[in-house]
């Protein structure tokens, strides 16, 4: 066993961890850690704000399953990072924080910098860690990654108080060693489904006329698309898809019924309200597809598979109630319903087929289109996006109505392929979280759907882009305000807007973006949106930022109101209006 420092042995347990990129800033505290990897082959991006680095973090995992990395110094640099780690925390994103720390015995005396990181982190982290000694660290770094990426996923943190990481410091110096695994008593996630509830999950499917197939994020962390597919063919039920699921299913599949909850399109809500029977797969009854929980899907009796214990009966009681690996549980589920007649032992579900086609024929997703001199439909410029990129595209989004947009006028066909903000609902995502997802996929096209109020927030990162050479297309939808908000201040505040109004024309996003060393388009016609996305798309150098100038009036429908029941959902003039023509 060779004798080297804490800060290099850190390193050398990111390499054996098959770690390939961090993304972070260096500070004072983490600095001992930040000069060995001059000597590694990981590859570091250097991030203008630690939330970027966070948020970068969560794109790379999301697209390639593995945890990604970040590094920042203590304090400052520690807090924020804490929206990232919520964020990750609450989508069940794979993620591991390094973040330096005041040297151990100056740790509670309020040093320069000193900012207790794991308290403050331990209510938004799966697990986080304060190192105590060099000696611990390779372990330490063992126990991050296995805890991170096994049963439901989620960020951890490492805290490495400088002096031992620091080769001036004695405490640093350690004999290194690699445990070949890690022991974690109290620690060992549920992955097989328990037989006998397969069995009465199984029974209760062949029984059902009416059941919806409720496909959360979880389908997407399990790796378990396939297997989702194969249940859907093989029982014929429907399947919608949440917003962290998008893409699980694919939306040109004749049982695929897209996304429900708030902004979710008619058919996905109202077949979960009129179901006899709710499959959900690693989903997590949120309010927000729920609506009122107490008139949520009053008919269905509830399969509810999730690998988190404390996820079955948290909102809906289920009657059969499977903890597992989502992926293993499908497997099992599908195994067991062949056994019983496969196909051939599902009832005659023709009616509630015919229904749900009648309403998918009936209440489309619908929007006005611009007249000649109006301004852009945000619908149409994502339409035309989408058309004009290869199906396998990544797409990011921030929060707000272009992240419901995108949501539902994106035709998804691959799963990995929307990178999202879900639980927390983080402005400033989608571009930090883009670059991210570019590094974790050099191969795939990526755009980021961006409103001009999220885009304010996070857009150095395209500094970032720029110096790194990572050629993301950023789609900027300015409708000079924070749009979601205005929404609900139009509909709910009797149009009493307060302080949402933003501007069209400052900053000025053009001169921006390419100040930032980005290509950079503005997009005022129809006519210009298609030949402006064909151009970014042969532009891989370098970031393209492309602004369209959209309709500041236009509201995402159809809506549940907050709190409200999915009974009451709110179709919207073009909608209603189209299933006024099919009558």
């Amino acid at each position: 066993m060779d004798e080297i420092t804490g800060g290099e042995a850190l390193i050398r347990s990111l390499e054996l961890e098959g770690v390939e990129v961090i993304f972070g800033l260096p500070g004072g505290a983490i600095l001992p850690v930040y000069d060995p990897l001059l000597d590694s082959p990981i590859r570091h991006i250097l991030v203008r704000h630690e939330q970027g680095a966070g948020h970068m973090a969560e794109g790379y995992a999301h697209v390639t399953g593995r945890p990604g990395v970040a590094m920042v110094t203590s304090g400052p640099g520690a807090t924020n990072i804490v929206t990232p780690l919520c964020d990750a925390f609450m989508d069940s994103i794979p993620m591991v924080v390094i973040t330096g720390q005041v040297p151990t015995k100056a740790i509670g005396s309020d040093a320069f910098q000193e900012c207790d990181t794991t308290g403050i982190t331990l209510s938004v982290t799966k697990h986080n860690f304060l190192v105590t000694s060099a000696e611990e660290i390779p372990w330490t770094i063992r126990a991050a990654f296995h805890i991170a990426r096994t049963g439901r996923p989620g960020p951890v943190l490492v805290d490495v108080p400088k002096d031992v990481v620091d080769p001036k410091n004695p405490n640093s110096r350690m004999r290194w060693y690699w445990p070949d695994e890690v022991d974690l008593p109290g620690y060992k996630p549920t992955v097989q489904g328990h037989p006998r509830k397969i069995q009465e999950a199984a029974e209760l499917i062949s029984r059902s006329v009416r059941p919806v197939i409720y496909a959360g994020g979880g389908i997407l962390k399990a790796r378990a698309s396939e297997a989702l597919l194969e249940l859907a063919e093989l029982t014929g039920i429907p399947v919608v898809t949440t917003l962290m699921a998008r893409g699980a299913f694919p939306d040109d599949h004749e049982l695929a019924l897209g996304m429900p909850g708030m902004h979710g399109n008619y058919t996905a809500v109202t077949a979960m309200q009129k179901c006899d029977l709710l499959i959900a797969l690693g989903s997590r009854f949120d309010d927000r597809v729920t609506g009122n929980p107490a008139t949520f899907a009053r008919d269905a009796k509830v399969i509810h598979v999730d690998i988190d214990p404390a996820e079955l009966g948290k909102v809906r009681t289920p009657d059969v109630p499977i903890v597992g690996d989502c992926r293993v549980v499908i497997e099992q589920l599908v195994e067991a319903i062949r056994k019983m007649g496969g196909r051939d032992c599902q009832p005659d579900r023709s009616e509630w087929m015919a229904t749900i086609r009648d309403w998918q024929r009936r209440y489309p997703l619908r929007y006005e289109p611009s007249l000649p001199g109006e301004d852009l439909k945000p619908q149409f410029v994502i339409e035309q996006i989408r058309d004009h990129t290869p199906d396998d595209t990544i797409v990011s989004v921030g929060v707000g109505q272009h992240q419901m947009w995108a949501s539902q006028y994106w035709r998804f066909r691959h799963p990995h392929t929307f990178v999202c903000s879900g639980g927390l609902g983080t402005m400033g995502f989608a571009i930090p979280a883009a670059i991210g997802a570019k590094v974790g996929r050099p191969d795939r096209m990526v755009w980021a759907i961006d409103g001009d109020g999220c885009f304010q927030m996070t857009a150095q990162e395209l500094v970032t882009a720029t110096c790194e050479r990572i050629p993301i297309k950023v789609a900027v939808l300015n409708n000079a305000y924070l749009g979601m908000v205005r929404q609900w201040q139009e509909l709910f505040y009797e149009e009493r807007y307060s302080e949402v109004y933003l501007s069209p024309d400052i900053p000025d996003y053009v001169k921006w973006a390419e100040a930032m060393g980005c290509e950079a388009m503005r997009v005022e016609t129809p006519e210009e949106v298609g030949p402006a996305i064909e151009k970014a798309n042969e532009i891989d150098d370098r970031p393209v930022v492309v602004e369209f100038r959209v309709d500041t009036r236009e509201k995402v429908y159809p809506m549940v109101p907050a709190g409200a029941s999915n009974d009451d959902i709110i179709l919207g003039p073009a909608i209603s209006k189209g299933s006024e023509d099919h009558d």
